[in-house]
């Protein structure tokens, strides 16, 4: 499993809880080298004043806690 794959299962995880919210995220892409995911939040999370808690309180977390080697997730 590529690490790409690897970012869109967790992805997949975070997603129920953000559409419990009537938001909604996708991946962009995965810069490797940098170790940086990029992602955009679609629906009431696109441009929510709390879209910078959730992106580095809850799926930045989720992600290096599962993939140690990413360093940060950012909107695209």
């Amino acid at each position: 499993m590529t690490l790409k794959e690897k970012i869109e299962n967790i992805i997949e995880k975070v997603r129920p809880a953000l559409q419990a919210d009537g938001g909604g995220i996708e991946l962009v892409d995965v810069l490797e080298d940098e170790g940086v995911v990029l992602v955009n939040l679609t629906g009431a999370c696109n441009g929510c004043p709390m879209s910078t808690m959730t992106i580095k309180g809850y799926v930045e977390q989720t992600i290096r806690a599962e993939i140690p080697e990413i360093n940060e997730v950012r909107l695209a």
